[in-house]
């Protein structure tokens, strides 16, 4: 007789709420780390999680506002809202959900005003508090706009290794949690690299105690069938397997620079030496205009990105004043950037005092291929400070077709990619197997 599997939530007779956490629930629960985070295999139980997670929390810290935020609206409908809905409204009959000018919004009892209501904290409670209002506001990761007017105690972000939630949303986040020093729990299956790699995983692997990363199979949750494990195990590539069923980060098919391996090529940033060479590369757009430095270490031919740039709805003698002044201290030898198509963005700022040269590789596979060669030789690094350029490099990718293939030459979103735009013209100057000349040349060719 097979065992019945006991719920997540489970109630008795006496209406007592008993929580079952499994291996993964418990560890995260458990965890003192300012930012647990459950990299966890599909069906998991993880957005279940949150809501349970949130209100101890907010018992913790006290009146105040809080955040739940998922990668786009429409998984915030479908999983995260309902979930908290049901715990809030329902189960602990502590708030009740609004919306106000679009803004999904959770606000907890201040009074009795029906029977059951029940209210956490007293008039005394805010008034230390110094607010008026207990709440949790949803947000969207795709709109990171929406998260700057709250000020918060603590936060949930579910579904934050997907490619919609982006890094621009993990900062607001840390803002927002910035003067109370809140907590976040982090939830998320894996779908490939990006900024939850390099500025979350990469720093509990080096050590750092505000992270506590907990990854889960997807049979660790006891609802999880096993013949459907053994399913997905035989018929999907190893390295999608890792990410989707057992919360493990493997390099996905497709991914452009897999050459690049952000433990060793991102470093601590150091001051440049006036004589370096320096290279800037360009990206054009009127609203995301990009731009990168990178220096040239004469003595080794290595080369150092360590400044990046991305702004929007200036006038180019704008753009150009803030370049002229990042480049204070600095030699720079060339400044490249924009396809053969963009002449009239060269001239433009040439006018303005900046001269833009076309890049010498006017293919975009070859470009790619010289950045290729440059992290393979291990002949290129960037400072940890350029984190939109690191996150562009973990998920730089060819578009797959149905048999997880990369297909060459298309790449996936290529709009959004613009530092990598801007690495390609520099690096199409360079050879990757070339040796380093003398202190007043470049490379040997």
């Amino acid at each position: 007789m097979v065992e019945k599997v006991k719920g997540y939530r489970e109630i008795s007779g006496k209406g007592e709420l008993k929580l079952n956490f499994h291996l993964g629930q418990g560890k995260a629960w458990q965890s003192e780390a300012r930012f647990p985070v459950i990299l966890g295999g599909t069906q998991l139980g993880k957005t279940c999680f949150a809501p349970d997670w949130m209100e101890r929390e907010i018992r913790r810290k006290g009146p105040g506002d809080y955040l739940a935020i998922t990668a786009t609206f429409p998984l915030l409908n479908l999983k995260l809202l309902p979930e908290f809905r049901y715990v809030f409204e329902s189960l602990y009959h502590t708030a009740v959900f609004k919306e106000v000018h679009g803004s999904r919004i959770l606000v907890f009892n201040r009074e009795k005003k029906k029977p059951g209501d029940v209210v956490l904290f007293d008039d005394a409670a805010y008034e230390e508090a110094g607010v008026r209002e207990t709440r949790i506001v949803f947000g969207s990761a795709t709109n990171p706009e929406s998260l700057e007017s709250a000020t918060a105690k603590a936060a949930v972000l579910d579904e934050c290794g997907q490619k919609q939630f982006r890094r621009d949303s993990w900062e607001a986040t840390l803002r927002r949690l910035s003067l109370a020093q809140g907590r976040a729990l982090m939830l998320t299956t894996l779908y490939g690299y990006g900024w939850l790699k390099s500025e979350v995983y990469d720093e509990w692997v080096k050590g750092n105690p505000d992270f506590d990363i907990i990854q889960v199979d997807s049979i660790v949750n006891p609802a999880f069938p096993m013949a459907e494990w053994e399913r997905a195990k035989a018929t999907m590539p190893a390295w999608k397997f890792d990410l989707f069923y057992r919360g493990r980060f493997a390099k996905p098919a497709g991914l452009i620079y897999d050459s690049f391996d952000s433990s060793s090529a991102v470093i601590e940033p150091f001051d440049i030496p006036e004589n370096w060479p320096v290279y800037v590369g360009h990206d054009f757009g009127q609203v995301n205009m990009a731009a990168l430095w990178i220096a040239q270490d004469p003595a080794t031919g290595y080369l150092y990105v360590f400044q990046e740039y991305l702004a929007g709805g200036l006038a180019s003698f704008e753009h150009v004043n803030k370049w002229i002044e990042m480049s204070k201290g600095h030699r720079i030898m060339k400044r490249v950037g924009g396809a053969h198509t963009e002449d009239g963005w060269r001239g433009d700022f040439t006018q303005a005092g900046w001269r833009i040269d076309e890049p010498t590789e006017r293919g975009v596979a070859a470009g790619i291929q010289k950045i290729y060669g440059l992290f393979k030789t291990g002949k290129l690094f960037t400072f940890r400070t350029c984190p939109n350029f690191i996150d562009e490099l973990n998920s730089y990718s060819y578009e797959l077709d149905e048999k997880y293939q990369p297909i060459e030459g298309k790449i996936e979103n290529k709009e959004r990619y613009h530092l990598c735009d801007c690495v390609r013209g520099v690096g199409s100057d360079f050879n990757p197997v070339a040796s380093p000349g003398k202190r007043d040349q470049v490379w040997y060719y």
